[in-house]
């Protein structure tokens, strides 16, 4: 992780993240469902919250009915539209976090700069317990967040609880 670049970001008045998976229906809404109501008290910085997918699969769906279902009945509110990873988040967005390896590449890919790099990182390089994992490592799988798509409602909530741990600690290095 790089401490550098997140210790910048403490002195701005105002993040943005965008949360990134594969279609942009289960995992990043899910994600910003979460960190957008944990980071509703923040003043000093705010955090502006988005999401995204690396696929064109489902730009313009909401969010997937288990994903939303799953994050309502944790007591979050979200609205979603799906939509597509853009190159222009760097230029935007203050961090980009992926939820798995092969989104975090195709992002990396679309980076044209150190800068650009810097802001890209995984969503759970931030859960206290995975603290210190190199996504490049050979432990680098354990920061994923494994993608729930066609699996049973059971998953999304296991997701959800990966996904609320890494928000928790991403606030802290806020605090």
């Amino acid at each position: 992780m790089n401490s550098d670049y997140l210790n910048s970001l403490k002195g701005k008045s105002e993040i943005s993240v965008e949360m990134v998976c594969l279609g942009n229906i289960c995992r990043s809404p899910m994600a910003a469902a979460v960190l957008q109501r944990e980071s509703v008290n923040f003043k000093n910085p705010t955090i502006r919250v988005f999401s995204s997918g690396t696929s064109n699969y489902h730009i313009g769906e909401g969010a997937h009915r288990l994903s939303m279902k799953t994050w309502e009945l944790a007591g979050y509110r979200y609205e979603h539209v799906a939509s597509r990873f853009n190159p222009r988040s760097f230029q935007e967005m203050d961090l980009i976090l992926a939820m798995d390896l092969s989104n975090r590449a195709m992002i990396l890919t679309a980076a044209k700069s150190d800068s650009d790099r810097s802001k890209v990182m995984m969503l759970r390089q931030f859960d206290p317990a995975l603290n210190g994992i190199d996504p490049v490592s050979t432990a680098g799988g354990e920061l994923e967040v494994p993608d729930p798509w066609g699996e049973e409602i059971d998953s999304y909530q296991e997701v959800l609880g990966m996904i609320e741990r890494a928000v928790a600690g991403l606030l802290d290095k806020f605090r």
